[in-house]
């Protein structure tokens, strides 16, 4: 599987993991399917409460509102754009997921009949001053985390998710702000 991320999100979480310190956040990956087994994140939510220096704590009821105009936005077409996944910080940590995110995640895709066919995990850290790590895996039912194949690529030039620019595939923005 590979899931693209667009440098401005990458932007966004940098800001976002500055802003949290030593304290986890997290939040929900929506996304476009752009391709077989091919994804691209093109929106995320962010809660900044719930979280210590060793444990996110997602509380679902906070995202519901974010999916609701996600879904919205994008005439419901479920198919094309949907839930992707989650994703949170360890920052001080290492971007490999916890036994408590391994169960979580398979909760996730084990939820029932309304549950989705997989959902991505991927958690982030600051390395450095400037640095974003990100590291991701998939899980689908029954199976455990398969790693991902994640990619920084610049978003298409008429995306209705985030600011107009040129695909940059495989470059991010790694400028930090003086």
């Amino acid at each position: 599987m590979i899931v693209h991320v667009p440098p401005d999100l990458v932007a966004r979480l940098r800001e976002e993991l500055e802003r949290a310190g030593s304290r986890e956040i997290g939040g929900v990956l929506v996304g476009e399917h752009i391709g077989d087994a091919e994804f691209r994140v093109v929106e995320m939510s962010v809660q900044r409460s719930g979280g210590s220096v060793a444990c996110f704590v997602r509380r679902p009821q906070a995202h519901r509102r974010f999916l609701s105009r996600f879904f919205a936005r994008t005439g419901k077409n479920f198919e094309r754009y949907n839930y992707l996944g989650e994703w949170h910080s360890h920052p001080l940590f290492s971007v490999e997921p916890s036994s408590i995110d391994l169960r979580q995640m398979m909760q996730i895709v084990e939820d029932g009949p309304q549950a989705p066919h997989f959902a991505v995990l991927l958690i982030a850290r600051l390395r450095g001053k400037c640095d974003v790590e990100i590291a991701g895996q998939a899980f689908t039912t029954h199976r455990g985390p398969l790693r991902i194949d994640l990619r920084i690529s610049g978003r298409p030039v008429h995306d209705p998710f985030g600011p107009q620019q040129r695909t940059t595939r495989g470059k991010e923005d790694t400028s930090c702000g003086a």
